[in-house]
Order: C-alpha cells, then sequence, then structure tokens
C-alpha cells in the first residue's frame, strides 16, 4: 500500500515531513498546485490513497483510477471538491478529518467579527491610499453573537466571544446544549443576532441554506461571519443585502470560487472584509492536521 500527497503546497510538505514517523505508509509528496482533471489519471496510477488538500476530483476523472481506493481530504469540505457517493460506486472511499483546526477557525472567525464591527479593513485600505479615513465602530460587549451550526469551532467561537461579554445563542440541525449557550429556533437566532456566524458543514441541504428570505430576516444592520464554506449562503441575496444595507457588514474567508477572481465584485464592496480561506492555517493546525491524515493513512488495509 502506498500513498501520494497529491497538492502539498503553501508549506505543506515540510510538515509532512516533519510529522511523519518510522512506520507510516510510504507516501510520494508531489508539490505541484494546480491539477487539471485530466493530469489526476496519470498522477494517481499505482496509489491506493492520496491525500488531497484543495483538487478538484470530478466523478468521471476518478473512474480512470481504478488503483485507488481512498482519499484523505484535508479538512472536512471534501464536498466542494468531489462526489463522495458516486465516488464510493466507484470503490473509493472518501475521508475527511474534523477537529484539527477548531481554535484556529475560531480565533479567525472572532478576528473577522471584530474587524468588521470596527472596519478595520476599510481604514487600513484608506491610509495606505493616503486618505484619513475614520469610521464608526460597532461596540460588541452586551451584543448577541448567533452560531448557525453546533459543531467543535462553534463551540470555541462561542466561548471566546462570552468571554468578551457577547451572549451567545445558537441554532443546531439536531438537538444540542452547551454551558453558556442558549439554544434557539433558526427564525429567532436569525433576528436576535447582532452578530451571524456561520458553522454548518456544506451538504444537499445546506447549500444555499441563507438564502434571501432568510438573510431578509436576520436583524438590520447585522455583521455577518463566514468561515465554514461559501456555497453555505445565497451569494447574490447577499450582495443584495449588503448595497441595501440591511447587512451591516459581510466578513468572508470562503468564497463559491477560489482563488477569488481578480475584479470579484465582493472586492468592490466596501462594507465587506476579505480573507484568503486561511482560518485554519496555523502551525499548530497544518500540524495536526497532516498527523491525523497519517493516522487514517496507517488504519487503512488494502481492498477495504
Amino acid at each position: 500500500m502506498k500513498g501520494l500527497f497529491l497538492d502539498a503546497v503553501d508549506g505543506l510538505a515540510a510538515v509532512f515531513h516533519a510529522v511523519s514517523r518510522p512506520g507510516d505508509p510510504p507516501v510520494t509528496v508531489h508539490r505541484q498546485g494546480d491539477i487539471s482533471a485530466g493530469e489526476l489519471p496519470g498522477l494517481l496510477a499505482g496509489y491506493t490513497f492520496c491525500f488531497d488538500d484543495h483538487t478538484q476530483m470530478p466523478t468521471e476523472a476518478m473512474r480512470k483510477c481504478p488503483d485507488l481506493k481512498h482519499i484523505i481530504f484535508l479538512g472536512t469540505g471534501a464536498r466542494s471538491y468531489m462526489n463522495p457517493e458516486e465516488l464510493a460506486e466507484l470503490g473509493i472511499t472518501v475521508h475527511i478529518i474534523k477537529g484539527y483546526g477548531d481554535t484556529a477557525v475560531a480565533e479567525h472567525t472572532i478576528a473577522l467579527m471584530w474587524a468588521a464591527a470596527r472596519g478595520i479593513a476599510g481604514m487600513d485600505g484608506g491610509m495606505r491610499a493616503g486618505n484619513w479615513l475614520r469610521t464608526e465602530g460597532m461596540e460588541l460587549t452586551g451584543k448577541t453573537i448567533g452560531l448557525l451550526g453546533f459543531g467543535g469551532i462553534a463551540a470555541e467561537v462561542g466561548r471566546i466571544a462570552s468571554g468578551s461579554g457577547m451572549k451567545v445563542l445558537a441554532w443546531n440541525r439536531t438537538p444540542k446544549t452547551a454551558p453558556g449557550v442558549t439554544f434557539v429556533d433558526l427564525d429567532r437566532l436569525l433576528a436576535e443576532s447582532d452578530v451571524l456566524s456561520v458553522h454548518l458543514l456544506l451538504n444537499d441541504e445546506t447549500r444555499g441554506f441563507l438564502n434571501a428570505e432568510r438573510l431578509g430576516k436576520m436583524r438590520p444592520g447585522a455583521i455577518l461571519v463566514n468561515t465554514a464554506r461559501g456555497a453555505i449562503v445565497d451569494e447574490d441575496a447577499m450582495i443584495a443585502a449588503l448595497e441595501s444595507g440591511h447587512l451591516r457588514h459581510a466578513a468572508l474567508d470562503v468564497f463559491n470560487t477560489e482563488p477569488l477572481p481578480a475584479g470579484d465584485r465582493l472586492t468592490r464592496l466596501e462594507n465587506v472584509t476579505l480573507s484568503a480561506h486561511s482560518a485554519f492555517r496555523t502551525p499548530e493546525a497544518s500540524d495536526k492536521l497532516i498527523r491525523m491524515a497519517l493516522d487514517i493513512a496507517c488504519g487503512l488495509r488494502v481492498g477495504v
């Protein structure tokens, strides 16, 4: 059994070598960032498993990869890059990795929230352009943060927000409880949240979940933070809400198209703060992620 690290770029090759241990399955580290669907069959020939950080793996291309039995996706958002059910019909199991970056993503979520509330990005950009731009911010102490979905990341966001004096509400598709968090129905979450933070997994049920109707139910002047997946939010409806002023600000780490194209309309809105899908990127989270991927590989058996 041998594997291929398909797209070990942005420092991941160094992380892989740092956390590898004697006894791990052999893995070839491939340092190409942009891989087309047509290249996949040739690259994956002879490999039983692969690590995938960000490469699209369309079903039709994977039909031509008979040796591959396992894809270990480096994160939770595999559905943005492949169809796990269709791949399962081909005999390919998709593994995802949870929990490795809960603290990293939560801290980035909080950073985006504060940046949005105080207009940091706008002032920074204005000053770099030679303007003395001063904006009136929103105080968040005593305000309400709503967590749309409640897993490990949302729990960390709630912990940090509560510690800074915010009231924490949450809605989850299945019943949950957590100290310091008040679970409410969806309509109440939308209506009462001064900040709405998205923490849903992307699947067929959550794609476009925050549509125009639900965005319209949000408290006027609220801040939307998304560090989950871009496709959970209807982008057209979000932009309309931002342009109308119904949403005060959107702070986004994830997008429908990544990398975000130059000149994208989101880049032209003053009440949007952007980061490049980097919420999970800390040395601590990267080490844990690659080690967890290797642990999955250690547990694999040929033909399983």
